[in-house]
């Protein structure tokens, strides 16, 4: 099997995003899920994957002295680029709703850091997709954030969701990276480690 190398060592998956539990469930590997909460804070002069970079190490310095010999701890963070600033998670139905408009008819770049740590290791990749909207209407916009109220989603929408179903209309690059795991990239380097 392809993943024999891992039968001695543990994976701990730091992410409450069912999103990437369900993608890490599907590489085929065994993991456990534990999470701590942080602040999210990073320095305002950072832009595009140096966030995305910053928040994965601060994820997974949270359990420095927690891990042992034989474990690896996965973390990840994703951010909405868009005209030279971040869109995060919105924090209501109004901010939401504003993103979603500001998305709209444009495209714009989703970026999804990774880092796996280990006592011996720390590794940090990145991936980026551009992520293309046709023009949404007030009315999709509005039927979307009260269906599916994507308040725990970067930039407000989730790709796999009914707003990506009707809204995008062509992306470059993973598409499971919008969803919050570039889990091709993320193979190839539990492969490498």
């Amino acid at each position: 099997m392809i993943f024999n190398k891992f039968k001695d060592k543990h994976i701990v998956l730091a992410s409450s995003s069912p999103r990437r539990q369900e993608l890490f469930k599907k590489l085929g590997i065994d993991f456990s899920i534990k999470i701590k909460e942080i602040e999210e804070n990073y320095p305002l002069n950072l832009k595009e994957e140096e966030i995305t970079n910053y928040l994965a190490i601060l994820k997974a310095e949270a359990f420095e002295g927690e891990i042992n010999k034989n474990e690896f701890v996965v973390t990840s963070d994703t951010i909405v680029w868009y005209k030279n600033s971040a869109l995060e998670k919105p924090k209501n139905k109004k901010q939401a709703i504003e993103m979603l408009q500001k998305l709209s008819g444009t495209h714009h770049k989703v970026i999804t850091s990774v880092c796996i740590k280990s006592t011996e290791v720390q590794k940090v990749f990145f991936d980026t997709t551009i992520v293309y909207f046709k023009q949404l209407t007030s009315d999709e916009i509005s039927y979307y954030v009260e269906k599916y109220k994507p308040f725990d989603k970067a930039g407000a929408y989730g790709i796999q969701e009914w707003i990506g179903f009707i809204g995008v209309t062509k992306i470059e690059g993973s598409y499971f990276n919008v969803m919050g795991l570039p889990v091709h990239k993320l193979y190839e380097e539990l492969l490498k480690i």
